[in-house]
């Protein structure tokens, strides 16, 4: 069994669940911007929210963007929150499974006993979940391609590409740091726990910072910091795309040289 048909394998393990995601989240992209024309220079809302607590407004990244506007109301109910939680629930879980969860199961040995270095089979699974976010966030882009006309988003699709992309690797990271987990130690409860709870910890230090000030220090550490908020009406941090592709890439390195070191657990 070589890398090429371990990717293979993982790509059709996973092909019900990603229809699944697909579908749900196209639905909800959908959904959300039918609901568009109904508050469409509506600036009775954006006065509502601008008089918001300023700790409200800095955690959920409303700042100054306009939700009368197909470009704020997307940031605020898509982009700030909602798709990147999607995106961390997918890849996390998928990390989760792609070594601790087999390991849990019995399952890891098969793949391992064939004549292919361990890590390389680690760099194969880890593709898997790759290929995976982007036919998920391909699918999302789709979905916003499509509605942008019909209910007149009016949308910058440069910026849409720039916020997908960002998106995609903010899971890609956390995903692939599940996988890190599990090449360390047994234990799919723990590769859940360190993923969520570093993304966890990531959107609350980017969204408070600003009010805390001894939180400073701290922000480069937030892969939320690095990712940005509002890409459809502020632009794309592309640097801050940069670095999330560059921690992805030590955390993947990370885990092909861990699991070479690690005696496996048999249940």
């Amino acid at each position: 069994m070589g890398a090429t048909e371990l990717v293979r394998r993982g790509a059709l393990d996973r092909t019900r669940a990603l229809i699944g995601w697909s579908v749900g989240i196209a639905a909800y992209i959908a959904l959300l911007a039918a609901t568009f024309p109904s508050i469409e220079d509506s600036e009775s809302l954006d006065d509502l929210v601008q008089d918001y607590p300023e700790a409200l407004k800095d955690l959920l990244g409303f700042g100054d963007v306009l939700l009368s506007t197909g470009s704020g109301f997307m940031d605020t109910e898509i982009f700030n929150l909602m798709l990147p939680l999607l995106v961390l629930v997918l890849a996390i879980g998928s990390g989760s499974r792609t070594l601790a969860g087999e390991e849990e199961a019995g399952r890891l040995e098969l793949p391992f006993s064939y004549p292919l270095r361990r890590r390389d089979a680690v760099l194969a699974k880890s593709v898997s979940l790759g290929l995976e976010l982007v036919v998920v966030m391909a699918v999302a882009f789709a979905a916003f391609a499509v509605a942008d006309p019909l209910v007149g988003l009016d949308l910058d699709f440069e910026r849409l590409a720039g916020g997908v992309l960002g998106i995609a690797l903010l899971g890609l990271l956390h995903g692939w740091l599940a996988i890190a987990v599990g090449a360390a130690r047994p234990g799919r409860a723990l590769a859940i726990a360190v993923s969520a709870g570093l993304a966890a910890v990531g959107y609350l230090v980017n969204g408070l910072h600003e009010l805390a000030s001894w939180l400073d220090p701290f922000r480069f550490l937030s892969s939320f910091w690095w990712l940005g908020q509002s890409p459809l009406s502020t632009g794309v941090q592309y640097d801050g795309c940069l670095v999330l592709a560059l921690a992805s890439a030590v955390v993947l390195v990370a885990a092909a040289l861990l699991i070479e070191r690690r005696d496996l657990q048999v249940p």
